[in-house]
């Protein structure tokens, strides 16, 4: 069987441009803070992954269909939400969630209006449990 090849991928686009080019400015205001939340937790340096994700630190990944590295964590300033990229899911975070504010979720997504919406240090909780689950499941990689 042909192993399915992720079409995002890791490049050289600049982060700092990406950020500075997100609209709303209220928007680009949130990208900001969680460009230095990430890096404050990861303490990874940010790479471009596609046109439009903002990830921090790799992982390898082993499924059925597909293998590969990919974003340890990381977010996305949508149009519709601020998406934010937690690998393992949320099974262990319920608590956390609890506590959040409002959002929703995808399988390892994390969708948020505004920052302004959520507790921002429940968040900085989930997304540093989250990063160091994964680091103890998937030791760190590089792309």
């Amino acid at each position: 069987m042909a192993k399915y090849e992720l079409k995002t991928k890791v490049n050289k686009a600049s982060v700092a441009d990406f950020i500075a080019d997100v609209e709303p400015p209220e928007k680009r205001a949130d990208a900001k803070a969680l460009d230095k939340l990430f890096r404050k937790i990861t303490g990874e340096k940010p790479r471009m992954w596609g046109a439009a994700i903002v990830g921090y630190g790799t992982y390898h990944y082993k499924g059925r269909s597909s293998e590969g590295e990919w974003l340890a964590t990381g977010f996305s300033p949508r149009k519709a939400n601020l998406t934010l990229y937690i690998m393992l899911g949320f099974g262990d975070y319920e608590a956390l969630l609890k506590k959040l504010g409002k959002y929703t979720t995808g399988k390892g997504c994390l969708y948020i209006k505004r920052l302004d919406d959520i507790d921002a240090s429940v968040l900085e909780t989930l997304v540093a449990k989250s990063y160091a689950d994964l680091r103890k499941k998937y030791p760190a990689g590089k792309v």
